[in-house]
């Protein structure tokens, strides 16, 4: 029998933000109004690629962001998308996007003193996916800036720890659609139901179980590994106990991160031969990860030492990056540790 929706008693994102905004530490509801934008963008977003492939929007826009990577067609409308979304609140002084080689500069109005927050994002996280009808994600970071609120944003604002992060959260276009965050009170989830238009939670107070089954790797570079992950994957295969383990690996890093979320489990992209620091970067998707995973319990490390507390240098910034359940995480840093030691 069906239930009807006001018996479930469901909550909204927007109420959620709403209750949780006493949470924050500046409690004067920017924040929460930020947090809106997003909700906003996604939406907008989670249409595009729900008809991607009927409104040539998918395939290469020809050209080549500033990673060196062909740019999909969603991939720019994402990005304009989150920009438009987050310039018209005033509230984000600054936005650096995975997608742009600078950061914007957002103008300042009447309310200037009001934009407080700077916000690093992914639009489109795992869009070579998009194509083949495969989960893709936004990633999203947001600090307080350290700079005089008024003046003009600066580097400064962005290349801040990870453990100084406002909020992170990502959203995930999957078999359906889900905004997850955390403001530094846990990891809640929200899934979109796409006749409402509306986001309802779902997943309240999310955990990595402490340990699990499933890793996640792109076993196709195996050869181009440092030895620590090598003797890590070997472990993951090897016939004993609760071994050997399941690989899974979407190429989407906000599939892949939610699934171990859920089911327990790691995720690697470690440094290989070709990419001595890995491929991940630590400002749009490294510390904001780091950060939910943190919150929901997990760990998050460069194979060495906690991803949150590494010192940024520039803004498009590659770590090497292992995360997921905390006793999978401190084993393959055990690997990693002996092979150096060796």
């Amino acid at each position: 029998m069906q239930t009807k929706m006001s018996e479930q008693n469901f909550r909204t994102l927007g109420e959620f933000i709403i209750d949780k905004q006493e949470d924050f530490l500046y409690s004067t509801g920017e924040l929460s109004r930020l947090l809106s934008a997003i909700r906003l963008a996604s939406k907008v977003v989670n249409r595009e690629v729900n008809k991607a492939g009927i409104a040539n929007i998918i395939g290469q826009a020809g050209n080549e962001n500033v990673q060196g990577e062909e740019q999909q067609k969603l991939d720019v409308l994402a990005n304009e998308i989150f920009i438009e979304a987050l310039s018209q609140r005033e509230v984000v002084c600054g936005i650096a996007s995975e997608e742009n080689d600078d950061f914007i500069v957002v103008p300042s109005g009447p309310n200037a003193h009001l934009s407080k927050y700077v916000v690093l994002i992914d639009p489109l996280d795992g869009s070579s996916n998009i194509d083949v009808n495969v989960s893709v994600g936004t990633i999203f970071s947001v600090y307080r800036r350290v700079t005089e609120p008024g003046t003009p944003v600066a580097l400064e604002d962005f290349l801040q720890k990870g453990v100084n992060q406002a909020a992170a959260g990502y959203v995930v276009y999957g078999s359906s659609t889900m905004i997850v965050y955390t403001t530094g009170n846990g990891v809640n989830g929200f899934t979109l139901d796409p006749s409402l238009g509306t986001y309802y939670l779902s997943h309240p107070s999310m955990k990595f179980p402490e340990t699990g089954k499933i890793y996640s790797i792109n076993e196709g570079n195996y050869a181009k590994f440092p030895p620590g992950v090598k003797d890590y994957i070997k472990y993951c295969q090897l016939e004993e106990g609760d071994r050997p383990y399941t690989s899974r690996y979407i190429g989407s890093l906000v599939s892949d991160f939610h699934r171990n979320m859920i089911k327990g489990g790691i995720y690697i992209y470690p440094s290989t031969s070709q990419s001595p620091n890995g491929k991940l970067r630590l400002l749009y998707e490294c510390n904001p990860m780091a950060y939910l995973a943190e919150q929901a319990g997990g760990k998050c490390t460069d194979g060495f030492q906690r991803i949150m507390e590494m010192q940024p240098t520039e803004l498009h910034q590659r770590v090497p990056f292992f995360c997921g359940s905390s006793s999978m995480v401190e084993k393959a840093e055990e690997f990693m540790r002996n092979s150096v030691e060796e």
